[in-house]
């Protein structure tokens, strides 16, 4: 199946944002342009390698721009494009789920990481 064959529009959303790190860099840029250092504060424990890669197909997809400065020291910001705050409105419902959700979900995950811990 070739990539623009999706098979649901689930899959095409999938499609930009699929990956751990997309999703919070759209959170995180949804309400003002960010510059990287802060970024990768606000998204916490990121790799540079990882936060660069992503934002660079975020802006490859028209989701991200980004704005350079062209100073030295670099100064370069990250802002939401319109096509991206589509997107971002449509995460919306899914941030509120995860809200509303916040406590039940940590006792999930912890009780899978003693499961995965006890069987290796």
């Amino acid at each position: 199946m070739a990539k623009t064959d999706f098979s649901c529009g689930l899959d095409a959303a999938l499609a930009v944002i699929g990956g751990k790190w997309k999703p919070l860099i759209l959170y995180h840029l949804t309400y003002q342009a960010r510059r990287y250092g802060d970024l990768r504060r606000a998204i916490g424990n990121v790799s540079d390698k990882m936060l660069i890669q992503q934002l660079k197909e975020l802006e490859a997809d028209s989701v991200v721009g980004r704005l350079d400065f062209k100073e030295i020291p670099p100064k370069v910001e990250y802002s939401i494009t319109p096509f991206g705050q589509t997107l971002a409105e449509a995460l919306k419902p899914l941030c509120g789920w995860g809200n509303e959700h916040m406590l039940e979900v940590a006792k999930m995950v912890s009780r899978r990481e003693a499961s995965e811990t006890s069987t290796t």
